[in-house]
């Protein structure tokens, strides 16, 4: 089969097509022939040598992919040969085939494409585990999401913005910003005009932040926090390292937490995916939410597709067009 592997830790330019082997699948796997493969942060931060797959995950990117079932495991009963699904995938995604656990699929939406549900699972199940399962987000609440047009972002705001919250979003341009308002947010701050901590403070403080930014973020947020207010850090693209005075979290009884997706267990994985499939996916079938596209490229221009990604021009989501 063909694929896009990394030749070596580096920029775009590493990513190379390449020939592999097709995968067998475990006793409770699933084997996709890929249509469309999502592009996501973490396949840059694999590229660059910063973010190692599982020892037992395929070695090539890609974490989320829609397309047709071809093999399954012999312990696999609620899938069978030729459904079309997508899935959250360990790696492998940027590839004609890939081998995934059958539990963490999930059906097409109805009235949704291959190309749009590729866009899913990585988003999807980032946002449900951490904005509603580990954030505790409650209707009536004030949540902020920086990079809000983001894929991350535009998909957290939908979702917040239908289970009741008050939603405010941050982006680094006008347009960016009225994407997000388009989306559901109540106010989108452009952070390169305002100051995020500014604006919720005069809003009364967030109650949720949900931020991939850290570094000099962190001190911000817990600033923009109110009382008994939430952090959820799910990256760090600033910096992982910061200083902290404890004692203003301590009297304000603020929480910090965070979570990754990729080293969960599978049984993890599976929980997200029924909650999804019980909550999310009736609302996507509805026409809801939705995933917000920005472009496609060929599976051969894997690196252009990270350009795009890394200039952080992009609203939505980037996807590989790979055995359509």
């Amino acid at each position: 089969m063909r694929a896009i592997e990394i030749t070596q830790p580096g920029g775009p330019d590493v990513l190379q097509l390449t020939e592999r082997a097709m995968p067998e699948p475990r006793a409770d796997e699933v084997v996709l022939k890929v249509a469309y493969a999502g592009v996501n942060r973490p396949d840059a931060l694999q590229r660059a040598g910063l973010y190692n797959p599982p020892p037992t995950a395929s070695d090539l990117p890609g974490l989320e992919a829609a397309g047709e079932i071809v093999a399954k495991g012999a312990s696999v009963t609620d899938w069978e040969i030729g459904d079309r699904v997508c899935g959250l995938l360990p790696g492998g995604g940027y590839a004609e085939f890939v081998a995934t656990p059958a539990a963490h699929c999930l059906p097409i939406p109805e009235g949704l494409s291959l190309k749009q549900a590729a866009c899913l699972p990585e988003t999807f199940f980032t946002v449900w585990t951490n904005v509603f399962m580990r954030g505790r987000l409650e209707a009536g609440e004030r949540f902020l999401v920086h990079g809000g047009s983001s894929g991350i972002g535009t998909t957290a705001i939908q979702l917040a913005r239908h289970f009741g919250a008050r939603v405010f979003a941050t982006a680094g341009s006008d347009d960016k910003c009225q994407a997000c308002v388009n989306l559901g947010a109540e106010r989108a701050i452009n952070y390169r005009d305002e100051d995020f901590v500014e604006v919720m403070r005069a809003e009364g403080g967030a109650n949720l932040i949900l931020d991939m930014v850290g570094g000099p973020y962190l001190p911000r947020n817990l600033k923009s926090l109110a009382e008994d207010g939430r952090l959820v850090q799910i990256a760090f693209l600033q910096g992982r390292k910061v200083e902290v005075n404890f004692a203003p979290l301590m009297m304000r009884r603020l929480t910090i937490t965070g979570s990754t997706l990729r080293p969960q267990s599978d049984a993890a994985k599976a929980k997200i995916a029924r909650a999804l499939h019980a909550h999310v996916w009736p609302l996507l079938a509805a026409g809801t939410v939705a995933p917000v596209m920005d472009s496609t490229f060929p599976l051969a221009d894997a690196a252009a597709a990270h350009s795009r990604m890394e200039s952080s021009g992009h609203i939505g989501k980037i996807v590989l067009e790979v055995t359509p």
